[in-house]
């Protein structure tokens, strides 16, 4: 497995020209968030992470973190690694002041994610679930729980880990069957089992702080009826130190296909008294609220463990190629043995992994962005706005950044050729450790429901056009630019109008055949994050351009910058009418084949 060397100064780029790292910092929590500080620690924190957690990843596969008695072994690299995380405060950077954060934008925290999900992302997972739980208590809880939990979660002292899921109540949520009854001292004693509950147990730290899903004895049916309880696996003293050990059993781990190091429990809640003590979080019956705070977080995080996962893949299939000697290159000389990368099919996979790691990071990153300004611009109309597109960006983010993970480390393997099918090489390590991310946090087919039904239709489709017109007008502005951004435009136009022709057809399929307009959602929002992404790698590809005619930055780099950017005009967004097609199937078609004929 080849080291990793973070990508600074594709992230700097995007964190300047995609999102505007500068309007951020002229708000007024951020304004020791200039991009001298923002490119130091960033600088910093890629040391921190190729060289100290990097070298884990292949460890911890081999090891896998191990049960026994109740008790989850994690590697013990992860355990340095983990503690050098705690102690140089880097988990805290983008979490507000008043929890002993830095205070730093989201954005900021968000390109330390991709960094850290490349180096491990069996180890990244700790502080991902660890900062849904942040938002989620910053959001719902009283000042009691903020003041006790807060602090040791934004430190890293404590994880957080989300229990959703129970053997019958995967996505389903609806159908929870853990119990929550009411205490006489105002706390809740919490009964039921809850599975692929990921960093449930775990040596790394001293406690855990379990958010969970239950329904009141009393509660409504269905979603109506779920709340949401904080239940540490050590109950806190009025001190803030550790008290005694909570009802809170790990009956077990998951054998996994990946990501091994990252314990995935099954917890048994109040398997040894009439259950365990936990605190509401939020109101009764609110939990799904609460849940979704959790979620909307977690997905874009997702999102981030895909692209980074991709762009590890990349640099070790890069690697690889300019190092195998195989076969001579066109124009080689007689008798030579080129470097793969020479070969054209090489070539054309590697930059086809390029172009799309580039374009799924600056959708991240300008959904990241976004979400700054829904919380700190001080026009309130300025944050509805942002508000409203981080809801639309966000299942483009999470289901654009994994499934690129998918197919990015499935062609890091090809590259590899048949070495890429032996492990020792770490080829594989990364497939296999992608294609959870498809299913984390809602399937990505869940994603495009989200999309269609819920996030097209807000504001009778208002969004969605502003967000259209944003795309017409950087095309008018790449068609003024020369030959590549003409190129650029011409695909971009193209995509637009398929995705806006598609997205009032499944509006009006949505009001007469629900059926029909789920067949199209999953093809739709793949035209949605081809689109998108290649816009603001389109975004890139101008800014790149303005700095090239006036002589200024690393004209290599530029050059490379809107060279990428056309070919995944050429390559990626010019599939997205082809989609169209498959959008508007219907369902009956779908349904033609019998449950029973398949």
């Amino acid at each position: 497995m080849t080291d990793y060397v973070p990508p600074l100064a594709d992230i700097e780029f995007a964190l300047h020209h995609v999102a505007d790292l500068d309007e951020l910092a002229g708000f007024e929590p951020f304004a020791h968030a200039d991009s001298d500080s923002v490119a130091s620690i960033l600088g910093e924190f890629g040391r921190f992470v190729s060289t100290e957690v990097a070298p884990t990843n292949h460890v911890g596969d081999v090891e896998e973190s191990r049960f026994a008695d109740g008790r989850v072994t994690t590697p013990e690299v992860f355990k340095r690694a983990y503690r050098g995380f705690v102690d140089a405060g880097w988990g805290a950077v983008a979490f507000e002041e008043d929890f002993g954060g830095g205070g730093f934008p989201w954005l900021v925290g968000i390109a330390m994610q991709e960094m850290l999900n490349s180096a491990n992302m069996a180890f990244a997972m700790a502080p991902l679930l660890t900062q849904g739980s942040i938002e989620a208590i910053r959001v719902h809880g009283d000042e009691m729980l903020q003041s006790v939990y807060l602090p040791r979660l934004v430190s890293g002292e404590w994880t957080g880990s989300m229990n959703l899921t129970e053997p019958d109540a995967g996505s389903d949520v609806g159908n929870v069957r853990t119990r929550a009854v009411r205490a006489q001292d105002g706390t809740y004693r919490i009964t039921g089992t809850k599975i692929f509950i990921t960093f449930g147990e775990h040596d790394l730290t001293e406690n855990i702080v379990h958010l969970v899903l239950a329904r009141l004895p009393e509660a409504p049916p269905g979603t109506k009826g779920i709340s949401c309880f904080i239940v540490p696996k050590f109950l806190v003293n009025d001190d803030g130190s550790l008290g005694a050990r909570n009802d809170v059993e790990c009956l077990s781990i998951e054998h996994k296909m990946g990501i091994k190091a990252s314990p995935t429990c099954v917890l048994d809640y109040g398997t040894s008294s009439d259950g365990a003590i936990g605190w509401l979080l939020g109101d009764e019956n609110s939990g799904m609220r609460t849940m979704f705070t959790m979620m909307n977080n977690a997905r874009l995080g997702v999102g981030m463990e895909g692209l980074g996962l991709a762009e590890r893949a990349f640099q070790q299939a890069v690697t690889y190629a300019r190092e195998r000697l195989q076969g001579r290159a066109v124009g080689a000389e007689p008798g030579t043995r080129s470097p793969i990368i020479e070969h054209p099919d090489v070539r054309r996979m590697l930059l086809s992994m390029k172009c799309q790691i580039e374009a799924i990071r600056a959708l991240c990153y300008f959904d990241a962005y976004h979400i700054d300004r829904s919380r700190w611009h001080p026009d309130p109309d300025e944050r509805a706005a942002s508000d409203e597109l981080v809801a639309l960006l966000t299942p483009l983010c999470k289901a654009g950044g994994t499934d690129l993970a998918a197919e990015v480390t499935s062609t890091g393997v090809q590259v590899h050729g048949g070495m890429g099918f032996i492990e020792e090489t770490g080829a594989a390590q990364h497939y296999r450790d992608a294609k959870i991310t498809q299913i984390y946090e809602g399937t990505n087919g869940i994603q495009a429901i989200d999309l269609v039904l819920r996030k097209l239709p807000v504001r009778g489709g208002a969004v969605f056009e502003r967000l259209v017109t944003a795309v017409r007008s950087t095309v008018d502005a790449l068609s003024a630019s020369g030959d590549d951004g003409a190129a650029i435009a011409a695909r971009l136009a193209e995509a637009t109008d398929a995705v806006e022709a598609d997205a009032r057809w499944l509006a009006e399929q949505a009001s007469r055949d629900v059926n029909g307009a789920l067949t199209g959602a999953s093809p739709f929002l793949v035209m949605c994050v081809r689109l998108v992404s290649g816009w603001l790698l389109a975004v890139e590809a101008l800014a790149a351009q303005r700095l090239i005619d006036a002589g200024e930055g690393d004209e290599a780099f530029n050059t490379a910058k809107v060279a990428t950017a056309v070919f995944h005009a050429e390559n990626v967004v010019a599939t997205v009418p082809g989609l169209s097609p498959a959008v508007r199937t219907g369902s009956q078609r779908l349904f033609a084949v019998a449950a029973d004929a398949y």
